[in-house]
């Protein structure tokens, strides 16, 4: 083995923490966009070693990753693409894209509830950025599985709830922040793009945004 010079043996600080910039992946020639209705208890990833439900079960689709994630035990709208270019102007929080979800909360939410979710809620990762919230009738969805385990003795309500981030269970931490814990999560609107008519554990493929700006 031919030994290594003294130059190559003893580097700067600067040396050593300097990184060979990552390569963007070549964008697809034939970019795509689809749309699922994520079910509950199903992973938003493609693999998982302990042979839990993931995208793979519901997305026949080679190449595409989903662009931010889901809860698992949450429901609802992912989207899924294989331009990186796409996905990182859906999921990157710098674009702000607004993420609607129809929320079941245990309780009766009070004026002085709802208000502090607009006003932001103080977390442990910091203040939430303000949030749209109003309470809406209970909407007709498909049945979960397993169904909500409800306490007879205690009210629920429905809200719909509209943030800006995408923090780790942001939405279940700002509710039982305010006395209200979450009971079903369903993420309806990405953005321009609502989940509508799709039933729970489909796909369909979207048309492409414009990303010229």
């Amino acid at each position: 083995m031919k030994p290594r010079s003294h130059a190559q043996r003893f580097k700067s600080p600067a040396q050593r923490s300097r990184k060979t910039p990552r390569q963007r992946p070549a964008e697809p020639a034939q970019p795509c966009l689809l749309m699922l209705n994520k079910p509950y208890d199903v992973l938003t990833q493609f693999t998982d070693e302990l042979g839990r439900a993931t995208l793979k079960d519901y997305v026949p689709v080679a190449g595409v990753y989903p662009a931010g994630r889901l809860d698992r035990d949450s429901e609802g709208l992912v989207l899924l693409t294989n331009s990186g270019r796409l996905q990182a102007r859906i999921a990157e929080p710098k674009f702000k894209l607004r993420k609607v979800y129809w929320v079941q909360v245990e309780g009766a939410p009070q004026a002085e509830q709802l208000q502090r979710l607009r006003d932001g809620i103080e977390l442990k990762d910091g203040l939430t950025a303000p949030a749209e919230v109003e309470h809406i009738a209970e909407p007709e969805l498909w049945p979960r599985t397993p169904p909500v385990r409800e306490r007879k003795q205690i009210p629920t309500a429905w809200l719909q709830l509209t943030i800006y981030e995408g923090r780790n269970r942001q939405v279940r931490r700002m509710t039982a922040a305010v006395g209200l814990p979450t009971l079903r999560l369903v993420r309806v609107q990405i953005g321009e793009w609502h989940l509508a008519d799709l039933p729970s554990g489909q796909w369909r493929t979207l048309a492409l945004p414009d990303l010229t700006c």
